[in-house]
């Protein structure tokens, strides 16, 4: 079993071509990682089961570093990531989940992920699932009005089995300022992370407001491209 991310960079390189979004790619594994190896409950056996909880790559414009930790993790065979974007693979240049084992929704129109996961969210507690939902957006992404649409459902609803991660590389052309007051002026619990710290990732990601929807601010030194 795969246990650090050398071997998971390796399965990442296996995928080539300029659609892989590489830069965008590296800048979600390092909570991509700490995210599947030490808080999801799922089975790759049974990626559907009732008991799993569920992750939403909102950012699905780069979704090669997710492919190569679903392989890592046993949802498919690494030799899937070589067939990357070909005709007859199962991995896109966006996520697909009638093809991708582990792939919750299909995604790669920004702005869309935090509204389908609170959709996801509802329905968990209309069943009464204690299950959590963690979706993942990149901070250009925010640019998107549907994000703070979501942002103000989530809180105004008090969502405490969602959490949103906000990849913060500065690739966005406005400058937010601090993001976290920005979400906490709606009704969530913010936490601000260096996005490449695992355990700061860690007891972030660990953490779940006893009313509130969390958001994790992962801050990313190097911009986007570097």
């Amino acid at each position: 079993m795969t246990t650090d991310l050398t071997e998971i960079k390796q399965l990442m390189a296996l995928a080539t071509g300029d659609e892989k979004h590489n830069a965008s790619a590296h800048s979600t594994l390092d909570v991509l990682w700490v995210l599947y190896d030490r808080i999801l409950r799922y089975d790759p056996q049974q990626p559907r089961s009732e008991a799993r909880d569920r992750f939403i790559l909102s950012k699905g414009h780069g979704p090669v570093a997710l492919y190569a930790i679903l392989a890592a993790k046993g949802f498919f065979p690494s030799s899937e990531l070589s067939r990357f974007k070909s005709w007859d693979g199962i991995l896109g240049a966006h996520p697909d989940r009638q093809r991708v084992p582990g792939i919750e929704v299909s995604t790669g129109s920004l702005g869309h992920g935090l509204s389908m996961a609170i959709g996801v969210t509802l329905a968990l507690q209309a069943k009464q699932s204690d299950r959590r939902v963690f979706t993942l957006v990149g901070d250009a992404e925010c640019n998107e009005g549907s994000i703070w649409e979501a942002v103000m459902v989530a809180g105004q609803k008090k969502l405490k089995q969602l959490t949103c991660i906000v990849i913060n590389n500065h690739s966005s052309s406005i400058e937010y300022g601090d993001m976290a007051i920005k979400f906490e002026a709606f009704g969530w619990h913010a936490t601000t992370i260096n996005g490449r710290d695992h355990e700061q990732i860690y007891a972030a990601l660990s953490q779940q407001d006893a009313v509130r929807p969390d958001v994790i601010i992962a801050e990313i030194a190097e911009r986007k491209g570097a």
